[in-house]
């Protein structure tokens, strides 16, 4: 998806939200004490799970969920699941040239699965900071879809973000910006390797939107 339209819902949610979104009972206090006392369980996916359509060249075929469960009012502990198609290397950053050109595209596709962890704690308000980890198992895919190998990805993410909420608590969405590292990448076959040695293991600022509801 282009990252000026990426950006720009980024920014109207972070303006238009706060004047409507925050549907907690002021007698609540801190917003995660209403929902600790009456919703412990949230269910959420990222925006990219709706944005599987266009062009197929370019379509990461991305699906993620996220169950998570309130251990105090400001902390929660959660289980995520997530699957993409990759058509580029990870670590090309927004800002550089290559991003979203041809020439930096992979001689096929990796598809990358796992199942993995987060934790999430409210610093003030609404405003939140999170880690996931997630193990992935790889996949690669040449040109004609035939498997050409697979590996193993170690997948680390740190978020920044505001969790705002939505009809007396039962919606939330989350916009967010995180850092994504990954240390351990595991037999690349050496058609992808020329593609990924061009690039480091760390993507800086992904802008994502987190939409789900309290249990």
């Amino acid at each position: 998806m282009n990252t000026t339209i990426i950006t720009s819902i980024f920014l109207c949610l972070l303006i238009a939200v706060p004047a409507e979104g925050q549907d907690v009972p002021p007698s609540s206090g801190d917003p995660g004490e209403h929902l600790f006392s009456s919703r412990r369980f949230s269910v959420s996916t990222s925006y990219l799970s709706l944005m599987n359509f266009g062009e197929e060249k370019t379509n990461t075929h991305h699906y993620e969920v996220h169950i998570k469960y309130h251990l105090t009012p400001k902390d929660k502990i959660g289980i995520k699941a997530a699957t993409w198609k990759l058509f580029a290397p990870m670590g090309i950053q927004f800002w550089e040239p290559e991003f979203l050109q041809e020439g930096s595209f992979f001689p096929g596709r990796l598809r990358e699965s796992g199942i993995g962890v987060s934790y999430q704690r409210l610093l003030c308000g609404g405003l939140f900071a999170s880690v996931e980890v997630l193990p992935l198992y790889k996949t690669y895919l040449d040109e004609g879809n035939n498997i050409v190998g697979h590996g193993f990805k170690l997948y680390t993410t740190a978020h920044l973000g505001y969790h705002f909420f939505l009809l007396d608590g039962a919606m939330f969405i989350e916009p967010q910006v995180h850092c994504n590292y990954w240390p351990i990448d595991t037999n690349v076959p050496p058609a992808f390797k020329e593609a990924e040695n061009r690039r480091g293991n760390i993507f800086l600022f992904e802008p994502n939107i987190y939409l789900g509801f309290n249990l």
